[in-house]
């Protein structure tokens, strides 16, 4: 197992070798505004019209981030898709939206041609020449959101905004999302050092642990998935995102012997958990146990905190703050600028999603 070097974080030649991570990380919110731009003229017409569809049925990437910002607020049943095709019941009374990226998504294709053939009211986030666009033409009116980039967040804040002006979701304003990612962005530059630096600090607190990452509302939940992901596969090493009953026994360790050879057995990960709070006051006795039982057994604790903005920006700086960890724990692991060099914001397929 490679071992954590944390002068690499602020070595000019590492940084330098991760450079296309970092920079694709801080053109988040730069993406989030381009979506909605290439967006607007499909947007400033987009209304209810009177109509409510019978039931909405997301499918693709991201699809149950787009549940989990509607479901409590949406007007008529939400269902998140997993695909191929549609459920039976789907009809011409029923809202399908389908995320799709510039890659093949053989599951949105299939969803997409199944709307067309039953008349189901559609609307499509992807690439204008995206397999899924292409699949869609047999409905012309079809509301087609032409993404510009493979960024799932910003195809799903306008898929988000869509739904909003069609009174089915909430406010979302684009602009706070894209100005938190931004935020995040300053925060976590490579030009601040490991002392001011949050991601830096963080990546040292994983630098010889197991993550187990906890969010307790749905989306902080989801954010966790998302940050497990990127330091899966920013590291190469095992990654826990659950919720609190299924975490609370992987914090039962023995104590920690102060007098071990940390380079005796490397690969004996100690867990460390990681809270992403988005100031939910409702899951607040989870959150208490889970730090007590690690307190009680010598894990170490460290809580990421964004309690303002709108629900998906909140979500947005979680989820940011926990892939800017992700790519310099890989930076610190030398992971950047070798053979084993690997992409923890590579976009996946649903199926590929332990949540789906």
């Amino acid at each position: 197992m490679s071992l954590f070097d944390d002068t690499r974080l602020d070595d000019p030649a590492a940084l330098q070798a991760a450079d296309h991570l970092l920079r694709r990380l801080a053109m988040a919110g730069a993406r989030v505004r381009a979506e909605l731009e290439a967006s607007e003229d499909v947007l400033s017409g987009l209304t209810s019209d009177g109509f409510r569809p019978r039931a909405v049925v997301a499918v693709g990437r991201d699809a149950r981030l787009v549940r989990a910002v509607l479901e409590p607020v949406c007007p008529v049943p939400f269902l998140a898709w997993p695909g191929p095709g549609l459920p039976g019941w789907t009809g011409p009374l029923d809202l399908v939206v389908v995320l799709g990226g510039a890659s093949e998504d053989l599951d949105a294709i299939s969803a997409t041609g199944e709307a067309v053939r039953r008349g189901c009211g559609l609307m499509v986030a992807a690439p204008p020449d995206s397999p899924v666009v292409v699949a869609s033409a047999g409905l012309r009116h079809a509301i087609r959101l032409p993404s510009q980039s493979d960024d799932q967040l910003a195809a799903a804040v306008a898929v988000l905004q869509a739904l909003h002006q069609m009174e089915l979701g909430p406010e979302v304003d684009h602009k706070s999302v894209a100005a938190v990612l931004d935020d995040v962005a300053i925060e976590c530059s490579p030009n601040n050092d490991v002392a001011s630096n949050p991601a830096k600090d963080l990546a040292l607190v994983l630098a010889d642990a197991l993550p187990l990452v906890w969010g307790g509302s749905v989306l902080a939940a989801r954010a966790a998935r998302r940050v497990v992901e990127a330091i899966r596969l920013a590291s190469g090493r095992p990654a826990l995102a659950a919720d609190a009953g299924h975490l609370l026994p992987v914090l039962n360790q023995p104590p920690r012997d102060l007098f071990a050879d940390p380079f005796d057995k490397p690969e004996d990960l100690r867990p460390a958990l990681v809270i992403l709070d988005d100031g939910v006051e409702e899951v607040a006795e989870q959150r208490r146990k889970l730090e007590a039982k690690a307190e009680a057994h010598d894990v170490r604790v460290h809580t990421v905190t964004q309690a303002n903005g709108t629900d998906i920006a909140r979500y947005a700086a979680l989820t940011q703050h926990g892939r800017y960890a992700a790519a310099y724990l890989g930076l610190g692991l030398g992971r950047y600028g070798t053979a084993t060099d690997s992409d923890p914001f590579e976009q996946g397929n649903p199926s590929e999603d332990p949540a789906w």
